[in-house]
C-alpha cells in the first residue's frame, strides 16, 4: 500500500473550513501586508521604468550594436521557463494519476499565469514601439502588412499566447467547484454573490461533475503538448540562427528541461514560506516537498547533461568559431557568469541526493533560490556571450546593464509578487475538492 500523502484525521468539513477560512477570515497576517507593500513598491518601479523607456527610447538600456538582445530577452526566457511548472504539475501529473499534485497544483497554475504575464512585457517593450505590437497578429489590414511567419519571434507570439489562454482556462475550470464551496461558506451577502458569480451556477450534481471531468481532462490533454512546445519554440529564437553558441539541435529539449527545473525551484521558493506562514503543513506535507526536490534533481541532471553535450558538440565539430565561443565563455570577460551558473545549476542540486537535505525545508528554500539565480545566469550566458564577440574583432563589444535594465527586471518581480499576494488573499491557494477526494481515498485505503 502506498504511504499517505496528507496528514491523517481530516474530514470534508475540516478541510473546507480550514482552506476557506484563510480567505473568509477578517484577520489577515501582518506578513501579508508587508509582502504586498514591498511588491507594490517594486511594481511602481516597473511603471516608472516603462514610462521612462517610452519617453526616452531603447537607448536607456545597455544594448548596443553587437549586443542587440540584452536584459529584455534574458528576462523573457527566464519568466516563460518559470511558468512551466504549473502546467506540468496540473496537466501531466493529472493524466499520470499522481495524487501528490493535488496540494500544489492550484498554486502552481496561478504562478504560471503570473509568470507568463511578466514574460509578455519584455518582447512588447523590446520592439521599441509597443503600441505597434498588434502588427505581429495576422489581422486583415488595408496596408497589407502581414507578419513574417518565417521569423521565430513571431512563433513566440502564437506559442506564448496559446499557452497563456489554455493555462487560464485550465486554472479557471479547476476553480469552479471551489468557488461554490466558498459561496456556501461565506456569510457576507456581497462575498456570496462574488463567489457565486465565479461558480457559474455550480450545484455539485452528477451532470455538473460529469461535464466538469470531461472539460478538465480535455484541457489537460491540450495543455500537455504545450509544456514541450512553448519553450521549444522559445529556443528556436536561438537555434534556427547561424550564430555560434545558438545554432544547436540540443536547445529544444535542453530549454524544456531547464524550464521545468527553474519552475519547480520557484514553486519551492514560494511554497515553503507560505506553508509556514499559513500553517498548511497538513496539506503540503514533507512528502510533497521531498517529491518536488526529486523532480528538481532529475531535471537538474538533464540540464547538466545539456551543458556537457553542448560543449562536446562544439568541440567535436572542429569549427573554429564554435571552439572560440566556448573558450570565450569559460575564460573570457564573462567567465564569472559561466562558472557561477555551473555552481548553481550543476553542483548545488547534487546536494539533493542527501535525504536529510531534501527533508530540510530551509535548506531546500536556499537551494531553490540558488537554482533560480543560476537559470537566470544561464540565459545571460546564452544571450550575451554569444553576441559580444563576432567573427571579426571589429564587431566585438561589451554589454553593461544600466540602471533602467535593473529597475525593469525588479519591477517585473514586483508585478509577479503583487499578483501572487492578491491571489492568495482572494482565491483558495489549495484545491478544496481535490484534497477532499484524496482524503476520502486515503481514509478508505
Amino acid at each position: 500500500m502506498n504511504s499517505p500523502i496528507l496528514a491523517p484525521g481530516h474530514s470534508n468539513k475540516t478541510i473546507t473550513d480550514k482552506i476557506s477560512s484563510l480567505i473568509l477570515t477578517r484577520h489577515t497576517p501582518r506578513a501579508w501586508f508587508l509582502g504586498v507593500a514591498a511588491a507594490f513598491g517594486l511594481m511602481m518601479l516597473l511603471l516608472v521604468s516603462v514610462g521612462w523607456l517610452l519617453v526616452r527610447g531603447l537607448g536607456v538600456w545597455g544594448i548596443n550594436v553587437p549586443i542587440a538582445w540584452g536584459f529584455a530577452i534574458i528576462n523573457f526566457v527566464w519568466w516563460v521557463g518559470i511558468g512551466h511548472a504549473g502546467t506540468l504539475i496540473s496537466a501531466i501529473l493529472l493524466l499520470m494519476h499522481q495524487k501528490w499534485r493535488n496540494s500544489i497544483n492550484r498554486f502552481a497554475e496561478a504562478m504560471t499565469l503570473f509568470a507568463v504575464a511578466c514574460a509578455g512585457l519584455f518582447p512588447a517593450l523590446h520592439v521599441g514601439r509597443p503600441w505597434k505590437a498588434f502588427y505581429m497578429f495576422p489581422y486583415p489590414d488595408t496596408m497589407a502588412l502581414w507578419p513574417q511567419f518565417r521569423s521565430p519571434l513571431l512563433w513566440d507570439v502564437f506559442a506564448v499566447s496559446t499557452y497563456a489562454t489554455v493555462s487560464l482556462l485550465f486554472w479557471f475550470v479547476g476553480l469552479i467547484p471551489d468557488m461554490a464551496s466558498m459561496r456556501d461558506q461565506a456569510k457576507n451577502r456581497f462575498i456570496q454573490w462574488f463567489y457565486g458569480l465565479l461558480a457559474m451556477g455550480w450545484r455539485g450534481s452528477a451532470r455538473h461533475w460529469q461535464r466538469y471531468e470531461s472539460a478538465y481532462l480535455l484541457l489537460a490533454g491540450l495543455a500537455t503538448p504545450l509544456v514541450v512546445s512553448v519553450h521549444s519554440v522559445v529556443s528556436f529564437d536561438f537555434a534556427v540562427s547561424q550564430l555560434p553558441g545558438w545554432h544547436s539541435t540540443i536547445f529544444p529539449p535542453y530549454f524544456v528541461a531547464g524550464a521545468v527545473f527553474s519552475g519547480f525551484a520557484m514553486v519551492l521558493t514560494l511554497v515553503i514560506p507560505l506553508r509556514k506562514l499559513y500553517g498548511l503543513g497538513d496539506f503540503i506535507t514533507d512528502r510533497h516537498i521531498d517529491l518536488m526536490a526529486k523532480v528538481m534533481l532529475a531535471t537538474g541532471l538533464i540540464v547538466a547533461y545539456g551543458y556537457a553535450i553542448e560543449t562536446f558538440t562544439d568541440w567535436y565539430s572542429g569549427g573554429v568559431n564554435e571552439i572560440a565561443m566556448i573558450r570565450t565563455r569559460m575564460l573570457g570577460p564573462y567567465a564569472w557568469s559561466y562558472w557561477a551558473l555551473m555552481g548553481f545549476n550543476v553542483l548545488l542540486p547534487q546536494t539533493l541526493w542527501v535525504k536529510s537535505i531534501r527533508q530540510s525545508t530551509w535548506a531546500l528554500f536556499f537551494i531553490a533560490i540558488g537554482v533560480n539565480v543560476g537559470m537566470w545566469l544561464e540565459r545571460f550566458v546564452i544571450v550575451i556571450t554569444s553576441l559580444h564577440r563576432g567573427a571579426l574583432p571589429s564587431s566585438w563589444g561589451m554589454y553593461t546593464p544600466t540602471f533602467w535594465d535593473w529597475t525593469l527586471f525588479l519591477g517585473s518581480l514586483g508585478l509577479f509578487f503583487s499578483l501572487l499576494f492578491l491571489f492568495i488573499r482572494v482565491l483558495p491557494m489549495i484545491s478544496i475538492f481535490e484534497i477532499r477526494q484524496l482524503a476520502a481515498e486515503e481514509r478508505h485505503g
